[in-house]
């Protein structure tokens, strides 16, 4: 490896990573935002809480990546341009594609490298986030008692404590709800002081009361009108009452299964299951529901081919209507209840196959989206570097000022297209080919200009040049102006002179 190219491959790789901790840092903050009503008041462990930072953290890569390598290609050739450095290499005869070598073959491994990553990692760590997000929600939320107010996230039970010590846990005038005995017998108690929390598996609830009374109301098959309160005070009371819910299990991972689980391959096989299912759905006709329920019996209407025909030139019209009317009243009534009891069959029998071919032909979109945006990343990888390599050699500007503000804008735009264009294959109207891969069609041009623009060394983003032509274009205006302001001012005079 030269010594230049060691030198740009160097200043890349600081910021690369310095941006990709940031971008994945504000991410994160996105998501935590999102999902801390969830997470808060569960009693989660520190170790629970990481791993699902770690799972997160997974599903963020794909979105992290091409907004660090634009930023960190606009930083490092900013960098390189603002101390003139890019310019001695040009004056050296090196070319922008020679200069960028090492990050172009860097930048490409990182392509290939988040192809497996969107491909192996991102499926594994969505099913192990699916899991984990299902056990919290299922988890109860911990004790957590507020003054004078009731806690009820235990089955059956109502538990109020005016004050609780912040130190000691130690709860004053405790007033508790009974309500889980299978006979019906409700308890109330009440204690002047006592402690409630969790033993260390969350199985059991252990409750100490002091210095209170126990009223039991008795009930029977008829506790309406024959019912008995049973009253007893003590001084010390410990119970030990079974709880569930309050531990958090751990569901098997891979019973969580969609289209954001699968890698590449099952992605394939589910298409083209989904595709011959959504075939024999749409290609179906109305055909075997009235053969089989509407008009079973009579094959006159649809014949089967192994049927007898019969002659029926010399029969008459014969009007469903007026044989109806012919009927008994009852056999009518019978007719009539019977008719419409297939028609009812026959409607909800194609409601049912319509839904199921509706949720297919869902199933079908999301799992092509999936695939085409597994196979669009590394693209956007390296198109992002095309773009943030030849505008960091125009603007010339390092640090995360000016580099920042135009990766944003870049990444806003990218987000916008692909978000759109995921929207639109997902619900059908487009494919899902043109949908994930129209952001890297409208970004490849602007690749391409933006690279010719930098190897030519245009002024694209330079303020100086700018505020150069526009003096020269108000000292070329002014004098003209000055002459046509001149000659106004004497055709105006003129026309005073020949009045007067």
């Amino acid at each position: 490896m030269k010594t230049i190219h060691r030198l740009v491959l160097k200043s890349y790789l600081g910021p690369m990573v310095l941006t990709f901790f940031i971008v994945m840092f504000v991410l994160m903050m996105n998501i935590v935002w999102r999902y801390i009503d969830e997470l808060v008041g569960k009693g989660l462990s520190a170790g629970i809480i990481i791993e699902l930072m770690t799972y997160f953290m997974a599903n963020m890569i794909p979105m992290g990546l091409p907004l660090s390598m634009l930023l960190a290609a606009i930083m490092t050739m900013g960098n390189l341009g603002e101390n003139y450095e890019l310019l001695a290499m040009k004056s050296a005869g090196m070319s922008l594609v020679q200069i960028t070598k090492p990050l172009i073959i860097l930048v490409s491994l990182v392509s290939v490298g988040s192809f497996f990553i969107g491909n192996n990692l991102v499926p594994n760590a969505n099913k192990k986030l699916f899991s984990t997000l299902y056990d919290i929600r299922q988890q109860k939320q911990a004790l957590e008692f507020q003054d004078g107010l009731f806690f009820n996230g235990i089955d059956n039970m109502s538990i109020r404590v005016s004050h609780q010590e912040p130190d000691t846990h130690l709860l004053h005038d405790v007033l508790i709800y009974d309500n889980r005995a299978a006979n019906g017998n409700m308890n109330t108690i009440v204690a002047d002081s006592g402690y409630i929390r969790l033993s260390d598996d969350k199985k059991y609830l252990l409750v100490t009361l002091f210095h209170g009374e126990t009223y039991e109301q008795t009930r029977n098959s008829q506790w309406f009108t024959k019912s008995a309160l049973r009253h007893h005070t003590f001084d010390l009371q410990k119970q030990v009452i079974p709880m569930s819910g309050f531990a958090m299990g751990r569901t098997d991972a891979d019973l969580f299964t969609s289209s954001q689980t699968k890698n590449i391959s099952e992605l394939q096989h589910d298409i083209d299951s989904l595709e011959i299912k959504v075939n024999a759905a749409t290609t179906s006709s109305y055909e075997p529901l009235l053969k089989e329920q509407i008009f079973a019996r009579d094959n006159t209407v649809l014949p089967l081919p192994d049927s007898l025909q019969v002659d029926k030139r010399d029969f008459r019209d014969l009007l469903a209507t007026d044989s109806v009317t012919m009927l008994p009243t009852r056999e009518r009534e019978r007719v009539w209840n019977q008719a419409r009891t297939l028609a009812k069959n026959s409607r909800n029998m194609f409601a049912f196959d319509e839904s199921t071919a509706k949720e297919a032909l869902n199933q079908l979109y999301r799992s092509k989206v999936e695939w085409h945006k597994k196979m669009s990343l590394p693209v956007s990888i390296l198109i992002f570097f095309l773009i943030g390599a030849p505008l960091g050699a125009i603007i010339r500007k390092g640090g995360l000022g000016l580099p920042v503000v135009v990766s944003v804008i870049f990444f806003v735009i990218y987000y916008m297209i692909s978000l759109s264009g995921e929207k639109l294959a997902k619900e059908g109207n487009w494919e899902a080919v043109y949908g994930m891969w129209l952001s890297t069609f409208i970004l490849t041009p602007i690749a391409i200009y933006l690279t010719y623009k930098a190897t030519n060394d245009s002024a694209l983003l330079d303020t100086d040049w700018y505020a150069g032509k526009f003096k020269t274009l108000k000292e070329k205006l002014v004098p003209q102006f000055k002459k046509l302001t001149k000659a106004i001012k004497l055709k105006r005079n003129g026309k005073r002179d020949c009045a007067q």
